[in-house]
């Protein structure tokens, strides 16, 4: 069922609205007798889309409402969250950032509603993968992760004026004498292996006046950036 404008062919194109058999609906733009340009989907189940079409697929800019309360607003192509886009879940976590064929990839920030934390970095196949940082209330771990887990070398900056140097080591699930490993040893979190606790700003050389907060405070970020220049030359 169609009300709307038509081409000379018959075809569907201007403006119009359809209502298709399964129960969806369309509101918009139409082009030789596909949806393309501007419009607004609703699907039966509650879902609905309101941004730019190509030949009947989502294509452009647009922000899609799922029926569980989520929803993504950003890039799309052919049909797929890809390029840049808002992610908000139904339990009020964010991501914001890159996205390939419908999943997290690239550089991306995903926010924790409950506890306010943040996971800023790299991203592969929907999964934490890369180089980030996880930043908490008042600390934060810059390293490596892999598979949504921290591995290798890192450091936890806390607040109060120290980093805790370190690495995530692979530990082997314990098992209890005649007990049966039921899970691959690959689902037990790393554990962290602290090496050395240091200060935050740089030591100044004796008989020297103390830098001022300003140079105190480019110091620590140049020396943040050997460090991870380091990190990535190892």
């Amino acid at each position: 069922e169609y009300d709307g404008e038509r081409n000379s062919e018959g075809e569907r194109h201007g403006r119009g609205k359809a209502h298709l058999p399964n129960g969806d609906t369309y509101d918009g733009e139409y082009e030789h007798g596909f949806r393309s340009g501007q419009g607004t989907y609703r699907f039966r189940n509650g879902a609905s889309y309101t941004g730019e079409y190509v030949q009947n697929k989502k294509h452009g800019r647009g922000i899609f409402f799922y029926p569980d309360g989520s929803k993504y607003e950003g890039d799309w192509v052919n049909d797929q969250r890809h390029g840049y886009g808002e992610y908000t879940y139904a339990n009020g976590d964010t991501y914001t950032g890159e996205w390939f064929n419908h999943n997290r990839h690239g550089q991306g920030t995903y926010v924790y509603k409950d506890t306010g934390s943040k996971y800023v970095g790299g991203w592969v196949n929907g999964n934490q993968e890369g180089q980030a940082e996880l930043i908490h209330l008042n600390h934060r771990f810059k390293g490596k992760f892999f598979n949504g887990n921290p591995v290798g070398h890192g450091k936890y900056v806390f607040d109060i004026g120290c980093e805790q140097h370190g690495e995530y080591i692979q530990s082997e699930q314990d098992k209890g004498e005649g007990e049966e490993e039921e899970e691959p040893s690959l689902l037990v979190a790393p554990k962290w292996k602290a090496s050395k606790i240091t200060k935050l700003t740089l030591w100044t050389p004796h008989g020297e006046n103390p830098p001022s907060p300003r140079e105190a405070s480019l110091a620590v970020a140049a020396a943040a950036e050997a460090v991870e220049e380091r990190a990535a030359a190892a």
